[in-house]
């Protein structure tokens, strides 16, 4: 293959690399099927799916840590909404970054502190991370009944609840809810990037 044609090849796969990806997230657009998981360890001790979750109309995914102080920031806020949504919207909470901080052990802790109502999950492979294109945490992904990408970023547009005047993530579940599209597909998400671990040499 000539070096002409090597690099009008290597154009047309970054080409539709950059079709499918978002905006913002690497990996994903709007309307896209979700990566499913399976088998993760929760801090309830037992594995789970996403299959879990097929009587739910609504799925939202938060990529968490228990590191960020970003985090912290939000906890309460999805908390209130998961009791809001209980009935409708399946919420679960995965955690990829492998530092000891970020540890299983650490996890289970931290939602028994705050009383998390919702399973969380972590995945030491990162792959379901990486599937998403999740870069930060907090990150939500709002998906639809078919479980296909409908909104994808940040919960809202402010660190401080009492300044958020945009609420992504609320708006994006009630128009899905009421048979309707997302208004808005996807934002960039705003937080601690995601430690995903460097690749060794020669793997």
């Amino acid at each position: 293959m000539s070096r002409l044609i090597r690099l009008a090849v290597c154009g047309l796969i970054a080409f539709a690399w950059a079709a499918e990806a978002g905006e913002y997230n690497p990996v994903l657009s709007s309307g896209d099927a979700a990566p499913a998981w399976r088998n993760l360890p929760g801090v309830d001790g037992k594995m789970h799916s996403l299959a879990e979750l097929d009587g739910k109309e609504v799925v939202v995914v938060a990529f968490l840590c228990c590191s960020c102080p970003a985090v912290a920031d939000y906890e309460e806020r999805l908390l209130a909404f998961a009791s809001k949504h209980a009935s409708k919207v399946g919420i679960v909470a995965i955690n990829v970054n492998t530092i000891e901080e970020d540890s299983l052990p650490n996890m289970t802790a931290r939602a028994k502190e705050k009383k998390y109502s919702f399973p969380y999950l972590f995945d030491a492979s990162q792959k379901i991370g990486k599937q998403f294109g999740a870069a930060y945490t907090p990150e939500f992904f709002v998906l639809d009944r078919h479980r296909k990408i409908a909104y994808m970023g940040a919960f809202d547009d402010r660190d401080d609840p009492a300044k958020a005047t945009k609420r992504f993530v609320e708006d994006a579940v009630t128009s899905l809810l009421a048979g309707e599209k997302a208004k808005v597909g996807e934002t960039l998400g705003r937080g601690c990037r995601v430690r995903y671990n460097r690749a060794k040499k020669g793997a």
